[in-house]
């Protein structure tokens, strides 16, 4: 029998082998590609080097909700201060202590609530205002708007704002004194400079009667603040008052981050009087406002202001404790 020639590269299991070969081959090659092609190109390194330093966004305010108004005073402390709502009717005397809620578009940005009871011969109205101020700016926080809104609050009611550094051991200050009176909770002055390349002592001035018929010391000649007691075309009469007595209008302490109580006094027709007690804090991003007013007719006797002033302040540490909570 005839045998058969050889041929190499023809058996069955050689030509498997160049074909495991050339896959395996293949496979390297694809994934040789793959890597190269998913490493960082030129213009990923250029994006990269042209990065600047990321800007520190502000933290927000404490509060994102406000509490609903209406219902934050007991009806223990409103029949304290609307003691004329004792002789209404039932009926009347629930509306009373209910209030009237503020008008607003947006609840957890602003609210309000207003209460008001009348006699025959005196009226009381308690009137709450509570704002959450938003910075809309990414460099400002909400706190720090929040302070500005405060401040402007404060400077409209005629209470100057006082100084952030204190004064030189020596009496004197580099600056131009403005002779303002900063008063304090405890009744007493405190002086506020301007810089200026001038040297003067600062002084302290305080006058016998506020002409714009508030309790606080009138200010000195070079400050221009407006204040919030002035009258306005055919209201109240103010009504030149002491400011010896430590319950002028001031700078509050121990209430909130920062806060103040405006004391303003008219005179109504011919006997009447109105005095009107505001205490503002601020606590975070959130401003409290807590306005009470007393008017009586046909008494020669003015409110007392010392009655008013702890009755808004003991309602102003009440909400204040509120929002601690």
């Amino acid at each position: 029998m005839q045998r058969k020639r050889y041929a190499p590269g023809r058996t069955g299991s050689t030509a498997r082998t160049a074909a495991i070969l050339t896959s395996v081959l293949g496979l390297g090659l694809g994934l040789g590609l793959s890597g190269c092609s998913a490493g960082p190109t030129t213009d990923d390194i250029a994006v990269d080097a042209k990065a600047g330093p990321v800007t520190p966004v502000a933290p927000p305010g404490r509060y994102r909700t406000l509490f609903e108004p209406c219902g934050a005073v007991p009806q223990a402390m409103l029949k304290d201060l609307l003691p004329g709502a004792a002789a209404l009717s039932d009926p009347e005397r629930a509306k009373a202590y209910r209030g009237v809620a503020a008008v607003t578009y947006d609840t957890d940005r602003r609210v309000g609530c207003t209460w008001k009871a009348d006699s025959p011969e005196t009226s009381h109205r308690l009137v709450l205002d509570i704002e959450r101020v938003v910075s809309y700016d990414s460099a400002v926080s909400d706190d720090a708007r929040a302070q500005d809104v405060y401040l402007r609050k404060q400077l409209a009611a005629g209470i100057p704002v006082p100084p952030t550094t204190p004064p030189t051991p020596t009496g004197t200050a580099t600056g131009t004194a403005t002779g303002t009176g900063t008063a304090t909770d405890s009744g007493t002055a405190k002086p506020q400079t301007t810089g200026s390349t001038d040297t003067q002592s600062t002084t302290t001035t305080t006058s016998p009667a506020a002409p714009t018929g508030k309790t606080s010391p009138t200010e000195g000649p070079a400050s221009g603040a407006p204040s919030s007691g002035a009258p306005s075309s055919g209201g109240p009469t103010p009504t030149p008052t002491s400011s010896s007595t430590g319950l002028e209008s001031r700078v509050l302490d121990g209430l909130g981050d920062i806060a103040y109580l405006d004391d303003a006094l008219s005179t109504v027709g011919a006997n009447g009087h109105q005095r009107v007690v505001s205490v503002v804090f601020r606590t975070s991003n959130v401003i409290v406002t807590v306005s009470y007013r007393e008017l009586s007719t046909g008494s020669a006797e003015a409110p007392d202001s010392k009655e008013l002033q702890d009755k808004a302040r003991n309602l102003a540490r009440m909400l204040a404790e509120r929002l601690e909570e």
